[in-house]
Formats: structure tokens, sequence, C-alpha cells
């Protein structure tokens, strides 16, 4: 269903973000350590932070998900229109 406002009421996919965030999250710590133990600790720490962006992210997505589904609504849910501001 197109309304021809879709910038305003998208949606963010929430659950693939949260996968990619824990892939991320797994690689970035993975990548830490294999480094770490490398003795490689410029790479190590580039990936510490990585592995730091990835879990605020993952944080923010679980946060999201749990707001319920006015944040992540099912396929059977159409679109809303968005709170008009005062």
């Amino acid at each position: 269903m197109r309304s021809g406002n879709e910038p305003v009421t998208a949606r963010s996919p929430l659950r693939l973000r949260f996968w990619l965030s824990l892939w991320g999250l797994v690689w970035a710590a993975a990548g830490t350590a294999v480094f770490s133990l490398a003795a490689r600790p410029g790479w190590a720490a580039a990936c510490g932070v990585v592995a730091l962006l990835a879990a605020v992210d993952l944080a923010v997505v679980v946060h999201h998900i749990h707001q319920g589904p006015h944040y992540q609504p099912g396929r059977d849910i159409p679109p809303y229109e968005p709170p008009r501001s005062r």
C-alpha cells in the first residue's frame, strides 16, 4: 500500500539490524581476542571499538524491539500516520 508519505512513516527493519549487530559483535570480539594474542595492539583496539559500537547498537535495537508494535509492527498492522506536533 503506497500512501505517498513513506519517508515519514518508514519503519526500521529491527530484526535484521539485531542479527547484523550480533554478527558484527561476535566477529569484532573475536578479532579483538585474536589480535591481542598476536601482539597487534592497534588492530586489537580498532576491533574493540567496533565491538563496542556493535554492542551499543544491539542494546538500542533490543530496547526498540521491547517497546512494542509501534516501533516494530508486524505485517498485519497497516502504516500509521505520525503524531502531529503542536
